[in-house]
């Protein structure tokens, strides 16, 4: 497979020269100046390409171009916003970028409830708390009718929190859930905004009506809108499962399971309209067998991401070492390395680990711990075309 790696443009700290130097062919980035609906005009397209040629490296994949809200639940100004779209799909083909990621998740990207879970080997990582989410959920938010999403084991431990939290952890609750994981990557809601949870609330309410069909309805009504200009000029879209893989907040989730990709590549079977397999987020999902959907649906994977989550008790999961956890990522580039070998992979949610901490990277996109993610994964992918070049040593 390529290797590629994230990079939120000229304003990151980690530099494309750094990246050419730890073996990155590839480059995932986006226009992360622009405005979500807003067109993303050739002439900057071409820029941003041409920066990165100039570094030894091409532009692989687009990460993401953002698929409004309006287009998700349906709003009025949807056909619109659908043909601001287009119009970039169609500067981004002329430009020759090909594979665009994007994702169909209500509101609210990833979550977690901790970007700095220490570990005891002096590293930290990302962590869901079950828990604490539900304590977001209940006595933060404020959502109506949320407890009946949990069990009462669960509410019991909310109680609990609610006795116990500070008004700074509380506060880091927010920061993290709806601020913190989804303002760097073009979010509803960013650093800068005052009430962010004001704001949150006002975003759930118009999913208000809106369950697992009518979101199944409005990403086909998307897909079969685009097709044409991917047909046109040869772009792959590839959508991202939900992360964690289950319902949230009251919103429905379409990309979850099996029989989610198999809706989704069936509904609409130009081969065009396919899969982001993110092999973390599916992880996290206790029914899903990774490598058994990798191998289901390999011919519609356009990209993969690969990392690996474990499932603790309670509802909590953590990222799981690379080469390790329900991700499965040797039989996944066995799986991938077979079908073809210039499939656009990239390493993700890299532990903190020596100077990573102190340079405030976005969260999961640390230098140090995604470099020697890298280097595991590549060693995986070496591995794996050994011995389909030599099949007679591994008997």
């Amino acid at each position: 497979m390529e290797k590629t790696w994230r990079w939120f443009g000229e304003k990151d700290s980690i530099t494309l020269d750094m990246l050419r130097q730890i073996g990155v062919e590839g480059i995932v980035t986006a226009l992360h100046d622009v405005p979500n609906g807003e067109i993303w005009q050739k002439d900057k397209i071409v820029e941003v390409r041409e920066y990165i040629q100039a570094s030894g490296m091409h532009w692989s994949v687009v990460e993401s171009l953002p698929v409004c809200e309006a287009i998700k639940f349906g709003g009025p100004e949807r056909d619109r916003l659908i043909d601001n779209y287009i119009a970039s799909l169609s500067n981004l083909g002329e430009a020759g970028i090909k594979t665009v990621c994007y994702n169909f998740m209500p509101v609210i990207d990833w979550i977690r409830t901790d970007l700095d879970y220490r570990l005891p080997d002096g590293t930290s990582t990302l962590y869901f708390n079950y828990a604490g989410f539900a304590y977001f959920d209940c006595r933060i938010l404020g959502r109506a009718g949320a407890e009946k999403d949990y069990p009462d084991s669960v509410l019991e431990k909310v109680a609990k929190l609610d006795r116990t939290l500070s008004a700074r952890e509380k506060q880091s609750l927010i920061d993290t859930i709806i601020v913190k994981t989804q303002g760097f990557v073009n979010g509803n809601i960013s650093e800068k905004d005052d009430a962010p949870v004001r704001l949150f609330r006002q975003l759930l309410e118009k999913y208000d009506g809106i369950g697992r069909k009518e979101l199944r309805q409005n990403l086909k009504y998307f897909l079969d809108a685009v097709m044409p200009v991917c047909d046109r000029y040869g772009i792959d879209m590839c959508v991202h499962p939900d992360d964690p893989p289950c319902q949230v907040l009251g919103l429905p989730r379409i990309i979850s399971s099996e029989e989610d990709l198999a809706w989704l590549v069936g509904s609409v079977g130009n081969r065009h309209n396919g899969i982001t397999f993110c092999a973390g987020s599916l992880s996290a999902g206790p029914e899903n067998n990774v490598p058994g959907m990798a191998a289901r649906f390999k011919d519609r994977v356009h990209f993969v991401h690969l990392r690996s989550t474990d499932i603790l008790p309670g509802g909590d999961f953590i990222e799981a070492p690379h080469t390790a956890g329900r991700g499965h990522i040797v039989d996944l580039v066995r799986i991938f390395e077979n079908m073809r070998p210039d499939l656009p992979m990239r390493v993700d949610h890299g532990r903190l680990m020596l100077g990573d901490r102190e340079k405030n990277y976005n969260p999961g996109y640390s230098f140090y711990g995604r470099m020697y993610a890298l280097a595991q994964v590549d060693g995986i992918m070496a591995a794996v075309r050994n011995e389909m070049d030599n099949p007679k040593f591994f008997i």
